[in-house]
């Protein structure tokens, strides 16, 4: 297509609202690349949602999105209301969770944190692109979108229409969207420079007014005059709501200042199918309704939780047979029900005089507590599960989101789950193991047996949207309902031709994207294995520090390499071997990582800067001797010290030792004493550590072109070559590769040892 240049992704998600931005994040921390197309070339002003329920806020929580700079809760919680209601009628909404009721953040706000969010796991977001075509083959969707004028062409492995309700993908897709057009209307403005009384749906002979003055002065406004049907075609204006209002109250609001107008009908449609071959949908491009008590906004935030770990996982080849089609069964019978909810709230809330008796009787109803507990569920979300309960029996915790439990460990279920994997809790010692064959997909947690509640069982799985997938004492039942939702390690990957990227990281990338979400530092990092280390780890999907002694060029070379090949990475400077230097490196560690994931957490640790000796034993000082131990043991030791203040349980550190330990050169003892000293920190630090399930190991290399000279001489190539058993010298990316695996999960079962990555060296 002329004009066009192809894109390559896993996942292609239009539209950047919350909903899509939610799925963005989600599958990131999944490890799926993602674009993100949204048409307007900047975000809405238009605060239309205002109301976050319980279950979504349970979900953030399970994410780490409140907590902490840059979260929801940042600088302080937003405001909670326990009290909701149901078509109007008062309705207490508090329920057993984490965050009962309801919470007030605005839209605004809401699109904001979770682009943050979004951005910093890597997730790419085009402004002012207008899907415009959209063809699916067999292994690929190819999706044009409009900018300027021009066209281009975006290739991924699915997309999904997170675009609202006048959705481009789902009309293009060809899926239906049955239902009712809208019979009513609800008129809403936020108004400033206006001095009215506040009204909760209050009803008035004409009609319905609402008003609430916020605490900056803007009221917030909504009317609808009974028996009105909805306007023709076109944006409502502020004329029609002052119109409107005089109408129903015999107030004036002319004088007022309008930031924004919109409306909304009792409109209510839903997709046929949330899937179609390759092609998803969510939020209210699979669902359209009245957005009565912030129900529409929450509900798709959840759609794009349980759609994201299984998108993830699919387009990885990490997902059992069925995996994604679970989307559709769980979300679309979720969406039926509470479209119905809402339909019913509709016509209590906008219905004439002919209504009263039921909204009277509707009212008497709520004074039951079964009555009320039923509609907060409803309304909250905390009431969802998914699959039904064995036939007579009672519903037990499978199917049902796992409240928020404290372990004995200190660490709640909520954190346990802040990185999107399946969860194995076990209380029975039998069942620790069970899991084994999932680890890359499961983490398992030994937690203290309750009384009551999910851990009255041997063992819980829970998936990464936090609803309970299992629970009993049967290792059999275990491992069948672990292999329902999860592959295990031995899945096989999808070929490499389908398995695009974007942007495309050149280099000897292996395993795409499993440090998504992990922040790491390189000592030493501005050249040799150690920038090939922050390359590798980049590309792998980490945060990076890279350190540097002396040459600012040469990291920043570094850092701008890593970014323009879509990795993120800054450059922090501090001489290792002199007093303050662990200091001043973490100072510069933790402001580079704070400013750009809101946190200070240090998942992995590369102690790689050392210097050599290059001095005969004879000829070696006492002023060498300790700028090598200084360098080489000293900074190392307090490095790890410093990081343990940051590091995560299950965190990473990697120690550069030498082939030199094993493998004598009189010329360099000095070097070799400090680096056997770096290998004692491996063994006795990977035991002090295992508790917190951080593993320490030791990577020794052998000849790797580092820039030296010598490498410039054949004939000294050849003869360094002849040391290995593959007739060689390493290369830096051969000692980057080891490091990559070290840090990774697929090592989790690795610490302590001392790996040999010489090229053979040592064999003799």
């Amino acid at each position: 297509m002329a004009g066009a240049d192809a894109v390559e992704t896993h996942v292609v998600v239009v539209g950047a609202g919350p909903v899509g931005l939610m799925l963005a994040g989600e599958l990131r921390l999944g490890g799926a690349e993602v674009t993100v197309l949204e048409r307007l070339d900047a975000p809405t002003t238009e605060s239309r949602a205002s109301t976050l329920h319980a279950r979504t806020m349970e979900l953030l929580r399970q994410r780490g999105l409140l907590d902490g700079p840059g979260g929801f809760d940042d600088p302080e919680p937003p405001p909670q209301e326990p009290r909701g209601h149901f078509g109007g009628l008062p309705l207490d909404l508090t329920l057993p969770s984490s965050h009962p009721g309801q919470w007030k953040v605005p839209q605004t706000r809401t699109e904001e944190l979770l682009g943050a969010w979004a951005g910093r796991l890597g997730a790419r977001v085009l402004r002012g692109h207008q899907v415009v075509a959209l063809r699916q083959e067999q292994d690929r969707v190819l999706v044009t979108a409009e900018r300027g004028g021009e066209r281009r062409e975006f290739t991924a492995r699915y997309v999904v229409g997170c675009d609202g309700e006048h959705s481009a993908v789902r009309s293009l897709a060809g899926i239906a969207f049955p239902g009712n057009d809208a019979g009513r209307e609800l008129i809403r403005a936020d108004v400033d420079g206006i001095d009215i009384q506040n009204r909760r749906f209050q009803r008035l002979p004409n009609g319905l007014a609402i008003a609430a003055r916020r605490g900056d002065g803007v009221t917030r406004v909504m009317v609808h005059r009974f028996g009105t049907p909805p306007r023709g075609s076109g944006e409502a204006e502020f004329a029609d709501i002052v119109t409107a209002w005089r109408d129903v109250t015999g107030e004036d609001i002319a004088h007022g200042t309008p930031l924004w107008v919109n409306s909304f009908g009792d409109a209510s449609r839903q997709a046929e199918h949330y899937r179609t071959g390759r092609v998803l949908l969510a939020g209210d491009a699979a669902h359209q309704q009245m957005p009565i008590g912030g129900q529409a906004l929450n509900l798709g935030l959840q759609d794009a939780v349980n759609l994201g770990w299984k998108l993830a996982a699919t387009v990885l080849g990490r997902a059992p047979a069925g995996l994604l089609d679970t989307y559709h069964d769980e979300r679309h019978a979720v969406g039926r029900r509470v479209l119905s909810n809402i339909r019913a709230q509709a016509r209590l809330l906008l219905g004439g005089p002919e209504v009263d008796p039921v909204r009277s009787v509707v009212g008497e109803l709520t004074s039951y507590e079964n009555v009320r507990a039923h509609l907060a569920g409803m309304i909250s979300g905390l009431d969802v599960r998914y699959g039904d309960a064995p036939r007579g029996e009672e519903p037990g915790p499978v199917g049902a989101r796992l409240p928020e439990l404290r372990l004995d460990s200190g660490a709640t279920t909520a954190e346990l789950l802040h990185s999107a994997r399946g969860l194995l809790l076990v209380t029975d010692g039998s069942l620790t193991g069970a899991a084994g064959d999932w680890s890359a997909s499961v983490d398992t947690v030994t937690a203290r047996p309750q009384d009551t509640g999910p851990l009255s069982f041997g063992a819980v799985l829970v998936r990464p949207d936090g609803y309970v997938a299992w629970a009993g004492g049967s290792a059999d039942g275990l491992r069948t309902a672990l292999g329902r939702w999860f592959a295990p390690a031995a899945a096989t990957p999808p070929a490499a031709h389908t398995v695009p990227r974007t942007p495309q990281l050149t280099g000897r990338r292996r395993n795409m994207a499993n440090l998504t979400g992990k922040t790491a530092l390189v000592t030493g990092a501005s050249r040799g294995m150690g920038r090939a280390t922050a390359e590798r780890l980049a590309a792998d999907g980490a945060l990076v520090a890279v350190h540097y002694g002396t040459s600012e060029e040469a990291a920043a070379e570094v850092v701008a390499g890593i970014e323009k090949d879509g990795g993120r990475a800054f450059a922090v400077k501090a001489e290792l071997g002199t007093p303050g230097d662990v200091h001043e490196l973490f100072l510069a560690v933790e402001a580079g990582l704070k400013e750009r994931t809101g946190e200070t957490d240090l998942n992995i640790l590369v102690n790689n800067a050392g210097v050599m000796g290059g001095v005969k034993a004879e000829d070696t000082t006492p002023e060498q001797f300790d700028r090598i131990f200084a360098v080489n043991a000293k900074a190392p030791f307090f490095v790890i010290q410093r990081a343990l203040a940051n590091m995560p349980d299950g965190g990473r550190i990697v120690n550069i030792s030498s082939g030199l330990t094993r493998f004598a050169n009189p010329d360099e003892i000095a070097y070799a004493m400090s680096k056997g000293a770096v290998e004692q920190l491996a063994l006795h630090y990977a035991k002090l550590l295992g508790p917190r399930g951080i593993t320490v190991n030791s990577v020794a290399p052998g000849i790797t072109r580092n820039g030296n000279p010598v490498f410039g001489i054949p004939e000294a190539v050849e003869a360094m070559s002849a040391l290995s058993t593959f007739n060689r010298v390493g290369e830096p990316q051969d000692v980057a590769d080891v490091i990559a695996f070290l840090v990774s999960d697929d090592a989790r079962w690795v610490t302590g040892s001392f790996v040999d990555a010489s090229g053979g060296t040592l064999l003799g």
